[in-house]
């Protein structure tokens, strides 16, 4: 049975410390809104844990934090950490989950100032969005409601974690369990839609507007203004201080760019209808048009370091030129196998000579023809070159 909080027992745990006569604390990792996680060693299984604490004395939080414990227990899913354990001790609540090796994203931006690398970005989008998918069409729907870079993680091998279900709220497919509806007021104000901020109700279109809140950020290396601000610049008709992101940084391209501003609409009915919509939009974006051999291989060494899903997305290669360095050698290739093959028709083929005066003729046909297919092959940046037939070659000369 769970014990209710008190006062006591908040403060953060010491290195060495061991909880349940299993885990021991190594070291502390962070805090949240209530929660702080450690880093532990799980003493009868010998592997890395992580540890979340309830630093709450508010017994409504605290229930809360229980729900957050037994909501992720449940998952399943790649990007998602899967919690193993949950127990209370000397009037403090902990649960147990997997740990991840990496850095959260925050940090990487804190690092290393200004957009991050777009392929990066729209893989980890891709990474996200399938476990927004999977979330909002749970048996119990999970509407994250607190996605932004401090809980995000990327791993050592480059893959994306979403952390921290504290603001998460569920509910059954009826939408009928008042209980497991229950969630925690709280938001991000720099990803937080506006209807969170003005505690209007969360949907899966919540999530939509704190990802690409959050994009925005990652691929133009500028904070979005929170939605409050938006709202009130739009009432004073003030301009609007979104700045579309392919202005702030010009690689984003204006296909993204409004993907971005699609998903961080005010109104919820204006955003993507679903995370799969928001997906798929982001896929088509980055469909490979054309077939190039060097990023192909680019694409191949980013992939194999970051050890993505064959899912990841990959932005669209620029039109090739005609002419170019392929096409020439694909025309120089054909030109070489024809004129084999003239020389193995002319090697078997019983030649009947004519009359000297035709002979003359021929002479001058076949330095025509040369000359036609010096003239093609100067021309190889064209699609092909016309021969005209012997017989006509002939006809001609008679004229």
């Amino acid at each position: 049975m769970s014990q209710k909080p008190s006062p006591i027992g908040v403060a953060l745990l010491l290195p060495d410390t061991i909880l349940q006569s299993r885990y021991r604390i190594v070291r502390h990792l962070g805090r949240g809104g209530m929660g702080a996680v450690y880093e532990a060693i799980d003493l009868r299984l010998g592997h890395r844990v992580a540890v979340k604490q309830a630093l709450t004395c508010d017994e409504r939080l605290w229930r809360q934090f229980e729900q957050e414990a037994r909501m992720m227990a449940v998952l399943n899913h790649p990007v998602l950490p899967r919690v193993s354990d949950y127990f209370t001790e000397d009037n403090r609540a902990f649960f147990v989950m997997q740990y991840v090796e990496g850095s959260d994203l925050s940090d990487i931006i804190a690092q290393q100032p200004g957009p991050l690398p777009r392929n990066a970005v729209v893989a980890w989008a891709d990474q996200l969005l399938d476990a927004l998918v999977y979330l909002h069409s749970h048996d119990r729907q999970i509407v994250h409601r607190d996605i932004k870079p401090h809980n995000l993680r990327v791993t050592d091998g480059g893959r994306i974690v979403l952390l921290d279900f504290g603001l998460a709220k569920s509910k059954g497919a009826n939408h009928e369990d008042k209980d497991s509806d229950r969630s925690v007021f709280g938001y991000s104000p720099r990803y937080a839609p506006l209807e969170q901020i003005q505690d209007l109700g969360t949907t899966p279109q919540s999530d939509i507007y704190a990802l690409g809140a959050t994009l925005y950020h990652l691929l133009t290396g500028v904070k979005p203004p929170d939605a409050l601000t938006r709202a009130t610049a739009f009432i004073t008709s003030k301009p609007n201080p979104l700045k579309p992101a392919h202005e702030i940084n010009p690689a984003v391209g204006e296909e993204l760019s409004e993907i971005l501003s699609r998903a961080m609409q005010q109104n919820p009915n204006a955003r993507y209808a679903s995370a799969k919509e928001f997906r798929e939009a982001l896929r088509r974006v980055g469909r490979v048009r054309e077939s190039n051999p060097e990023l192909d291989a680019a694409y191949n060494a980013f992939r194999s370091s970051l050890e993505l899903d064959d899912e990841m997305t990959l932005l669209a290669t620029p039109p090739r030129r005609a002419g170019s360095r392929l096409g020439m050698h694909a025309i120089a290739a054909i030109f070489v196998i024809l004129l084999a093959g003239f020389a193995v028709f002319c090697r078997y083929y019983p030649w009947k000579l004519p009359p000297a005066t035709e002979q003359t003729g021929n002479t001058k046909i076949a330095a025509t023809i040369t000359a036609q297919v010096s003239s093609g092959a100067k021309k190889s940046g064209q699609p092909g070159v016309k021969l005209s037939s012997t017989s006509e070659l002939a006809a001609s000369q008679r004229k």
